[in-house]
């Protein structure tokens, strides 16, 4: 049975509203989880930022108390950590009173450049083990803690888990010859692309086991997000891209805003490329 409102009562703007909400970023001081936390804010959530950078989360903080006083506190967590993740959940309903949205966003940062973008051959089984454990196992960590609090809220809620196109195709090796890392050739390495499809897998399995308790789960597949990167790396990975460029930070929020408000209410299960066209080719 329909409870479709009628058109009369329909006003689009309130689909992307997201008063009250209360959503969890991880990674939330890293060059996403800032626009993310930021677009949330400005659209009506309360946020929890959890991120193991404690000095640039609270500078996260101030800057979103200046947008909307008191709707954004931090919590300094390794997701990687089973009680770390625990402890985030549980900052969200002891200052908010629920979880309705989580952005599973955090990944490994790049610890040794050396071991970090070291070719296949020699890749070490530690390096591997250290970004799996960031990325897939806190990934995994993290949506558990909050689908047992949504589950026991029985509000439901919407989970979107931050892939990348690298997790959808393979990296064209040719747009890293000459580019340097802190003295390192750099490369995407094996364990990237592998976690970040990993990512995609969960978030089908998810989305199929949980709508029975009204919880939503998609991911996001970014393309190459211009960070700084010098103009040789952009412009060759631009000449791979359909529009051409690298995309700015602020178009990836969107995609969050669409995917945690009622916009999409009837989506879960799926992979939003933005990508600027690259996976068209």
């Amino acid at each position: 049975m329909s409870n479709e409102p009628s058109w009369s009562e329909f006003e689009s703007a309130r689909l992307f509203d997201l008063t009250d909400r209360v959503a969890i970023i991880t990674g939330g001081a890293g060059a996403l989880g800032e626009g993310f936390a930021h677009g949330l804010v400005s659209n009506g959530a309360r946020v929890v930022i959890a991120d193991i950078d404690v000095a640039r989360g609270e500078e996260l903080i101030a800057a979103l108390d200046q947008r909307r006083k008191g709707q954004a506190v931090f919590q300094r967590a390794d997701v990687a950590v089973e009680k770390d993740a625990r402890a985030v959940v549980e900052k969200a309903v002891s200052h908010f009173g629920k979880v309705d949205i989580l952005i599973n966003n955090a990944a490994a940062p790049v610890a040794d450049p050396a071991e970090f973008f070291a070719p296949f051959e020699s890749f070490s089984l530690e390096e591997w083990r250290r970004q799996m454990g960031v990325t897939l196992d806190g990934m995994f960590l993290m949506a558990r803690e909050t689908v047992r609090q949504m589950i026991a809220q029985g509000s439901g809620g919407s989970i979107i888990q931050i892939s990348s196109i690298y997790g959808l195709l393979s990296s064209d090796e040719r747009i890293y010859e000459g580019a340097m890392y802190r003295g390192n050739n750099i490369n995407n390495p094996v364990s990237y692309s592998a976690a970040k499809a990993g990512v995609i897998g969960m978030t089908r399995w998810m989305a199929a086991n949980l709508s029975k308790h009204n919880i939503r789960v998609n991911s996001i597949a970014p393309g190459g997000v211009f960070t700084g990167e010098n103009d040789i790396f952009a412009q060759r990975y631009g000449a791979r891209v359909p529009m051409g460029r690298m995309a700015n930070r602020h178009e990836i929020v969107g995609g969050v805003l669409y995917l945690a408000s009622d916009a999409a209410s009837y989506v879960t299960g799926q992979c939003l490329a933005i990508d600027g066209g690259l996976s068209a080719w």
